[in-house]
C-alpha cells in the first residue's frame, strides 16, 4: 500500500512561485513513476509533469520551462517547483504513484494564481 499527502497549495500573485511537495508513506520502493496533476472544477484532470525511478522528467508543454518536478528518495518525497505562475495555473493539484500494479492519488492542494 501507498499513502499520498499533498502540501504547499496556497495563493499567490501571478509571477509568483510555490513549491508543491508529495510525501509518500509505505511502499516507496514499488513505485516506478509519480507525477502531479491538475484539475479546474468539473474539467477532466491534466497531467502536468512526471519523473520516473531513475528521475526522468516529462512536462506538459503548458508548464515547460516554468515548473520542475524532483524526487527525493531518501525523504520519499516528490516536489514540483512553481516558478512564474499565471492566472491559468489555479487549479486543484494531485500527486500521483505508480506501481507495477495499481495508481494511487493523493488528496489534492489547492493552488490559487491572482491577476
Amino acid at each position: 500500500q501507498v499513502q499520498l499527502v499533498e502540501s504547499g497549495g496556497g495563493l499567490v500573485q501571478a509571477g509568483g512561485s510555490l513549491r508543491l511537495s508529495c510525501a509518500v508513506s509505505g511502499s516507496f520502493f514499488s513505485i516506478n513513476t509519480m507525477g502531479w496533476y491538475r484539475q479546474v472544477s468539473e474539467k477532466q484532470r491534466e497531467l502536468v509533469a512526471v519523473v520516473t525511478s531513475d528521475s526522468t522528467t516529462s512536462y506538459a508543454d503548458f508548464v515547460k520551462g516554468r515548473f520542475t518536478i524532483s524526487r527525493d528518495n531518501a525523504k520519499n518525497t516528490v516536489y514540483l517547483q512553481m516558478n512564474s505562475l499565471k492566472p491559468e495555473d489555479t487549479a486543484v493539484y494531485y500527486c500521483n504513484a505508480a506501481t507495477r500494479y495499481r495508481a494511487y492519488w493523493g488528496q489534492g492542494t489547492q493552488v490559487t494564481v491572482s491577476s
